[in-house]
């Protein structure tokens, strides 16, 4: 079985180590790409990610600044993308989820065990 692939979208540097080293203990042999710019995300588009994490601001690189944004427009061009938020804002999340994403999971949640359920459900479904 090949390598499950996941996406960081626009995540600053603590918050991705935090992510990788959470997503390499959840699934095993994980392939963890980045994007902090529309030109990186164009390119994880074209590796046919498993999932995509998105945060919930986006950093200057980005024809976007939200999060839920790029889930909306990317889940009218692609329906079957999994996508999730990470936010600790429940109203950001609620929007995320009528966006289309996956239901995701706060910041302060990254490494429990509950979050690596959820990547695992994510990846597994």
């Amino acid at each position: 079985m090949s390598p499950k692939k996941i996406a960081l979208v626009g995540h600053c540097g603590p918050d991705s180590s935090y992510l990788r080293m959470t997503i390499s203990s959840a699934i095993k042999n994980a392939k963890i790409l980045s994007a902090d710019d529309d030109a990186e995300l164009s390119q994880v588009l074209g590796e046919e990610v498993d999932l995509m994490l998105f945060n919930r601001e986006l950093g200057f690189g980005f024809s976007e600044t939200e999060g839920v944004k790029f889930i909306e427009q990317l889940h009218r061009t692609n329906p079957t993308l999994k996508m999730m938020l990470v936010s600790n804002y429940p109203e950001a999340q609620a929007a995320a989820i009528a966006a289309g994403a996956l239901p995701g999971f706060g910041k302060r949640e990254i490494g429990t065990s509950k979050v690596k359920e959820i990547l695992r459900g994510a990846v597994e479904a």
